[in-house]
């Protein structure tokens, strides 16, 4: 078999519901020139059957196994077998449009100087009450630009990881997912931004991506708000050494219990906290709190947001920017 152009690499545990949907989509796909590697993570239905029969029918998949349990693990496996020139990463549960692979092939052929491409999901719920994951998708479609991408990378994880491809030379340079008490794809996109590896969006849908109750975003404590928090603060301190004038100081928008208990994780890796911006006046805290229409020069100080609602930091934005800051050089939103 020659060198493929491109290699998808699905890892799968007990998956036998959806993973013929998502095998279906590879088989399918408009871009022809592709390997589908399979990695089998200790599953005990009947997804090897199912994932057999692909091999069989299909020179272009292969089935691998991994017996050490995880999805970084599996996604390794892959990796170190992966021929192609382009990586994409490909779920038990998804499903991708049929013109997906040529797409981003395309747009990587035609953008060198692009190292990982994206693209938009389409958010299947399985449940009514799933709003926190809608909005979630809702707010990540909008992030396209490799500007945006860098600058939202600290409110949420700007890149929906079975949506991207990437030239297989930045995995080998820079590292692949790693296992620790972290989200690994967060931490992987993280990692790369503060490497300058160079992102973007297609703006087009890639992928359907489906929820439900047993996704470890869900059910894995290294998908909690803590450990995002705790992630997203040791790169944030390293991008603040780097891009605060006013480094290691900042002051903090937003005194609420929650705002400060995660802006005070930035004192582990020597940020100080010189004071809070707030809507009132009465709080007593650890530090000088300003109502905001007391706020400082946009050269006298650099401004993190720590305001969860979406509205609220839009709001924020409109207000900062009217004042002269400019985000990314004198304020950046964190969560």
């Amino acid at each position: 078999m020659s060198v493929p152009s491109i290699s998808v690499i699905l890892p799968f545990y007990n998956a036998e519901k959806t993973l013929k949907s998502a095998l279906q989509s590879i088989s399918e796909q408009t871009f022809r020139d592709f390997e589908c590697l399979l990695i089998n993570n200790n599953s005990t239905d009947l997804s090897v059957e199912i994932a057999q029969k692909f091999c069989n029918e299909d020179s272009r998949f292969s089935i691998l196994h991994e017996a050490k349990q995880g999805v970084v693990h599996a996604h390794n496996k892959g990796l170190s077998a992966a021929k192609g020139k382009y990586l994409i990463r490909m779920d038990a549960d998804d499903w991708s449009f049929p013109n997906r692979l040529q797409m981003q092939f395309d747009f990587m052929e035609k953008h060198p100087e692009v190292d990982v491409i994206a693209g938009l999901a389409e958010y299947v719920a399985h449940r009514p009450d799933t709003d926190g994951f809608a909005r979630y998708v809702r707010w990540s479609n909008q992030i396209v630009s490799e500007r945006d991408i860098c600058l939202k990378q600290f409110v949420e994880s700007p890149i929906i990881n079975p949506t991207v491809m990437w030239r297989k030379n930045i995995s080998l340079i820079h590292g692949s997912y790693q296992e620790g008490p972290f989200p690994e794809d967060y931490e992987l996109w993280l990692r790369w931004l503060e490497k300058g590896v160079k992102f973007h969006k297609i703006n087009e849908p890639v992928i359907r991506w489906h929820d439900s109750d047993s996704r470890l975003t869900r059910t894995h404590s290294k998908y909690s708000d803590e450990a995002f928090f705790k992630i997203k603060t040791l790169y944030l301190a390293k991008w603040l050494q780097t891009h605060n004038q006013f480094h290691p100081k900042v002051m903090v928008w937003g005194a609420s219990s929650i705002s400060r208990k995660r802006a005070k994780l930035l004192k582990i890796h020597g940020i100080e906290i010189a004071g809070y911006i707030d809507i009132s006046r009465k709080r007593k805290l650890d530090a000088e709190i300003i109502h905001y229409e007391n706020i400082p020069l946009p050269d006298e100080v650099f401004v993190l947001v720590y305001l969860k609602e979406e509205k609220m930091r839009s709001e924020t934005m409109k207000f900062l920017e009217k004042k002269g800051f400019e985000e990314g050089i004198n304020y950046l939103l964190v969560s």
